[in-house]
């Protein structure tokens, strides 16, 4: 009757079998993923009714799941992998990234304690420290991954307000008006409410105006508020432009604030000696963010967290109930004292991969090339009589427009990526709607710019 039971797991030979199969359709997706429209072109809710209402009572063939994966899930992917995906702040799931995530669901492990996979805890510092050093950062600064810049931005609000001491109530925050959706939601999180942060204006190249900040922390002052933490940019999200960090650091310095710096897709430029700049006065920064899924070809999702005051973010979420304590050494890193969550993801695994397979040298090449192409196409725009660039071009994102209405723009954007050649987004610049273009795929060429600029003249004209 023992031979009646189902097996408890796939066997090894099974195992074998299929993941031989699915590394070599990964393989060939990876290899050939032009012949797919970059932008999906389902109907809302044409995949889920494919789908069977119920699950499954008995035991489906791998063979079954497979096949469907190829006609149901496919054509409702955005492939985000695509080298023509130049919406957003492209991003690359690369071979040796892929295969680091295989290894760490294999492995399986909770980091929550250094015990409970000491490798885990280990490697995550070791790569951290490793990126610190490619960035330029201080010694000082302690490393942490979460999964979002979000998520990173969320901590450091929350890392900031221990160190105020005071409650909610009494708290402001600071950000520019081109600062990521995320900084908002990061003081929402916290309890300040969205009325607990106060955009500052920019000047015209979209970078936060110090005058500006500094006098709304003085009125702030004098209206009985707290000032406590200001949020800088290293690249915003629709122009990529720099804030002035250091002056920022000058005004967090005269008044006793938290800075943190957001730089999740800008800062992976700065391995470059030639871009190393745009982190000046990051040094003096409180917390920092950069994510290598956005710009260091790392799979979704890695942000790198950094802090100069972990022991401000340990007092902030440290919790140590009977069952999670341990007897090891006081030196040890236990990772679920620096953050909300207690399960972590063995992420460090796939960027060590990474780094180690590219070496940085070679991540140093592939983003000097994706910066030498946005350069290139921002140039065949400037050429063109027909359009205009609408902000500076410091990385390999491209604000342009038409130079038409607002409608002609949306209903050349819809065009573009109804063709399924090109995929790109836009933004919202002094009331007028922008296009995007940003090169940061590692398989994007300047065949496909060329390819991308060629389709939207013709569907400009």
């Amino acid at each position: 009757m023992d031979d009646l039971k189902p097996s408890p797991d796939m066997s090894p030979e099974e195992f074998r079998k299929w993941g031989y199969k699915f590394v070599d359709w990964i393989a060939d997706y990876l290899a050939h993923p032009e012949r797919y429209p970059v932008l999906s072109q389902v109907e809302p809710g044409s995949i889920r009714r494919q789908l069977p209402p119920n699950p499954p009572e008995k035991p489906e063939p791998m063979a079954d799941m497979l096949r469907d994966v190829e006609q149901i899930i496919v054509p409702g992917i955005t492939h985000w992998n695509h080298p023509a995906f130049f919406a957003y702040f492209a991003v690359t799931g690369s071979g040796p990234g892929i295969l680091g995530e295989l290894l760490s669901a294999a492995f399986n492990v909770n980091g929550m304690l250094w015990r409970t996979s000491p490798a885990f805890t280990e490697l995550e510092e070791h790569v951290l420290d490793w990126l610190r050093q490619m960035l330029g950062l201080p010694d000082g600064f302690k490393g942490i991954v979460y999964d979002t810049a979000s998520t990173s931005t969320f901590h450091a609000f929350a890392a900031a307000r221990e160190f105020a001491g005071e409650g909610a109530s009494q708290l402001r925050a600071y950000t520019s008006n081109q600062a990521h959706s995320s900084v908002e939601k990061a003081a929402m999180a916290i309890g300040l409410g969205r009325s607990g942060i106060v955009k500052i204006g920019v000047d015209e190249e979209f970078r936060m105006d110090p005058v500006a900040l500094e006098a709304a922390i003085k009125k702030d002052r004098d209206e009985g508020r707290r000032p406590f933490c200001v949020s800088a940019t290293i690249g915003t999200t629709s122009t990529t432009s720099i804030d002035p960090v250091p002056r920022i650091a000058d005004i967090c310095e005269k008044y006793k604030l938290w800075l943190h710096v957001d730089a999740a897709y800008a800062g992976a430029a700065a391995i470059l000696p030639e871009m190393r700049w745009i982190l000046d006065g990051c040094e003096r920064a409180d917390s920092f963010v950069m994510n290598p899924h956005k710009w260091l070809f790392t799979p979704v999702d890695f942000s790198a967290f950094y802090c100069r005051r972990p022991h401000v973010l340990k007092q902030a979420f440290s919790l140590t109930p009977e069952y999670l304590q341990t007897t090891d050494p006081g030196n040890v890193t236990n990772y679920m004292d620096y953050g909300m969550q207690l399960g972590r993801r063995f992420r460090s695994l796939k960027f060590w991969m990474v780094v180690r397979y590219f070496g940085v040298d070679g991540l140093r090449e592939r983003i000097r090339e994706h910066i030498r192409l946005g350069k290139l196409f921002a140039s065949w725009v400037e050429a063109d009589s027909k359009f205009e660039i609408v902000a500076p071009v410091p990385f390999s994102t491209v604000c342009f427009r038409s130079k038409s209405d607002d409608s002609a723009n949306q209903k050349l954007m819809d065009r573009v990526n109804a063709s399924g050649k090109i995929f790109i987004s836009h933004t919202r610049l002094n009331n007028r709607l922008v296009l995007r273009f940003t090169v940061g795929n590692l398989r994007s060429t300047e065949e496909h710019v060329r390819m991308a600029w060629d389709l939207i003249r013709h569907e400009a004209s």
